[in-house]
C-alpha cells in the first residue's frame, strides 16, 4: 500500500457536492489519421495497452474506521477499463457550444471513489468531422506536472505507440488489511507532535516577514484584499466550459519586444480579457484582480505525494487600461511575487497539508458552503491561473493526431473561475471552466483572449513606451 500525503488527501475531503476537486481536460483529434481509420473499439485496445504500463491508472482509494490517518492507495485488481472508457455523442449540430455544454455536464459529476479515480469520455458526432476525448482525474491523484505527464504517456511523436516499459507493468503499489490501516495510522498519528514543533517557528516567522517585504514593496498581494466580482462567491455543482486557441508565435513577438517572460505574456492576455469582461458587464472594479497561480515543487520538496505544489498570488493590473502599462506592471510585479513566493519554504503548504482531517475538513466545508461565508468574508483571490508548458511539437493521443488540448482545473467556493493554459505544438490552448450561476457567459471571456492578445501585439509593434524609473510604491502592509 501507498498512504496519500496530507495534501493528496485534503483534495478527497474538501470536496462536496458543489466543490468537485477532478481535473479535466478536453482533446480535440484528427480521427483520420488513426491507421486504418478511427473505431471506438481502437481508441480502447490502445488505452488498454498503455495503461498496463501506467500503474496510476490502476489503483483505487482504501480506507477503515480504524485508520487515524490518511487513506491509501491500493492496487485495483478488479480494474475494468469499461468502467473508465465511455462513449457518447454529442447533440447536433455538433458545434463548439453543443460540445462545451456536454462537457459541462461531464465535468458536475462526481467520480466513484470506489474504484480508480478517473474516466475518459470519447464524444463522436462534432460538424467538423474530429472526435473529443473529455479526461477528468481527481486531483487526489494528479497534479499539474503529475497530469501532464500521465497524459503525455498516452501520446506519441507518431501515430505507433512508444514501447512499454517492463519495469512499470510489474510495478504494484499491493494491497491493505484494516490491521495494517490501522497500525500504520497510530504510528504517523504519533509522530504529528513532532511534526508541529518542527513547522511551528518558521510559519510564524512568515508573518513579520511578509510584513517587512510589504513596507518595501517586496511582497506578492495580501490574501483577503482582491476585490469581488461575479464569480467570486458560493458556487453550485454545475459547470461552464469555454476554450480558445491562440498562436504561440504572438506571444513570443509581444515577450521578445517587452523583454518579459512567456508566463508573463500570458497573465497579461488574461487580464485584458477580464478587464473586457467586466467593463461590458459594467462590473470593473477600481482595484486590479488577484490571482492565484499553482507554482510546481517538484524537484525542490522532499516530502512524499503526488501533489507537490504550493500557490503564488499575483496582481493581474485589471485596473490598467493601457496594455504597454499593463504587461510592464505585471511582469515587474510577477517578479516581486516568484522572489516573496521563493522566500517561504517550498514544502509550507505540503506539510500543514499532513494535519488535515477527513471529519474536520468535510464538517467545515459543507457547513462553509450552506452558510454562503464565501460572501460574507474579503475575497482571498479572485480565480485561478495556470500555465502548464508543452512539447512545440505535434502529437498523436491514442495514434490520433491531436488539434487541441485544453486542460480544465477545478474551481472552489469564493474563487468560481480557472484558466488554464497549455502550450502545444505552435498553439497556446485556454481552457476556462466556471460555476455556470457565476459565469453563465463563459464564452464571452474566451473569445475577449484573443482581442487582448491582438493588443498587445499592437503594442508590441508600435514600440515599447519609456519605461517608468520611479520607483515601486509599497504595498499596503497586512493588517
Amino acid at each position: 500500500m501507498e498512504r496519500l500525503s496530507g495534501l493528496d488527501a485534503s483534495f478527497l475531503y474538501l470536496e462536496t457536492p458543489s466543490q468537485l476537486l477532478h481535473v479535466c481536460g478536453l482533446i480535440i483529434v484528427d480521427g483520420s489519421t488513426v491507421e486504418g481509420g478511427y473505431t471506438f473499439d481502437k481508441l480502447k485496445d490502445e488505452l488498454a495497452s498503455r495503461i498496463k504500463a501506467m500503474p496510476g491508472f490502476r489503483r483505487r482509494l482504501q480506507d477503515s474506521f480504524l485508520n487515524l490517518d490518511h487513506p491509501v492507495w491500493v492496487d485495483a485488481d478488479d480494474f475494468d477499463i469499461d468502467h473508465h472508457f465511455h462513449r457518447i455523442a454529442v447533440p447536433a449540430p455538433g458545434g463548439r457550444k453543443e460540445l462545451s455544454d456536454l462537457c459541462a455536464q461531464i465535468a458536475g459529476k462526481p467520480l466513484n471513489r470506489t474504484r480508480p479515480l478517473w474516466e475518459m469520455w470519447v464524444i463522436e458526432g462534432l460538424a467538423d468531422g474530429n472526435v473529443a476525448v473529455m479526461s477528468k482525474m481527481h486531483h487526489a491523484t494528479v497534479d499539474g506536472i503529475t497530469g501532464a505527464n500521465m497524459m503525455s504517456q498516452l501520446c506519441s511523436l507518431t501515430p505507433e505507440a512508444p514501447p512499454m516499459d517492463p519495469d512499470l507493468i510489474a510495478q504494484r503499489v499491493g494491497g491493505a488489511d484494516t490491521l495494517s490501516l490501522a497500525v500504520t495510522g497510530i504510528a504517523s498519528v504519533a509522530r504529528r507532535p513532532l511534526r508541529l514543533a518542527r513547522i511551528l517557528p518558521g510559519t510564524i516567522a512568515v508573518v513579520p516577514r511578509w510584513i517587512s517585504r510589504a513596507r518595501d514593496g517586496r511582497a506578492m498581494p495580501v490574501p483577503f484584499s482582491a476585490p469581488r466580482t461575479s464569480f467570486n462567491g458560493t458556487i453550485t455543482g454545475h459547470r461552464s466550459i469555454a476554450y480558445t486557441q491562440v498562436p504561440l508565435e504572438a506571444v513570443k513577438t509581444v515577450k521578445n519586444a517587452f523583454g518579459v517572460k512567456v508566463n508573463d505574456v500570458v497573465l497579461a492576455m488574461v487580464a485584458g480579457a477580464l478587464r473586457t469582461y467586466l467593463e461590458s458587464n459594467d462590473e470593473l472594479p477600481d482595484n486590479p484582480l488577484i490571482g492565484m497561480v499553482p507554482v510546481s515543487v517538484h524537484g525542490k520538496s522532499d516530502r512524499s505525494g503526488t501533489n507537490q505544489v504550493t500557490g503564488m498570488f499575483t496582481d493581474l493590473a485589471t485596473n490598467i487600461a493601457d496594455p504597454d502599462e499593463r504587461i510592464r506592471y505585471i511582469a515587474e510585479h510577477s517578479d516581486i511575487a516568484k522572489e516573496h513566493k521563493d522566500a517561504i519554504s517550498a514544502t509550507l503548504m505540503q506539510d500543514w497539508a499532513q494535519f488535515s482531517g477527513a471529519n474536520m475538513f468535510g464538517v467545515a466545508m459543507r457547513a462553509y458552503a450552506k452558510l454562503r461565508l464565501a460572501e460574507r468574508h474579503p475575497v482571498v483571490h479572485n480565480l485561478v491561473i495556470s500555465n502548464v508548458p508543452g512539447p512545440p511539437i505535434p502529437l498523436y493521443f491514442l495514434g490520433a493526431r491531436i488539434e487541441a488540448m485544453y486542460p480544465l482545473g477545478p474551481v472552489f467556493h469564493g474563487a468560481g473561475l480557472n484558466i488554464t493554459v497549455f502550450s502545444v505544438a505552435g498553439q497556446l490552448n485556454v481552457g476556462l471552466i466556471a460555476c455556470r450561476e457565476l459565469s453563465p457567459d463563459l464564452w464571452k471571456l474566451a473569445e475577449g483572449m484573443d482581442g487582448a492578445l491582438d493588443a498587445l501585439v499592437a503594442a508590441a509593434e508600435a514600440g515599447p513606451a519609456p519605461v517608468d524609473n520611479a520607483p515601486v510604491q509599497p504595498a499596503d502592509t497586512p493588517s
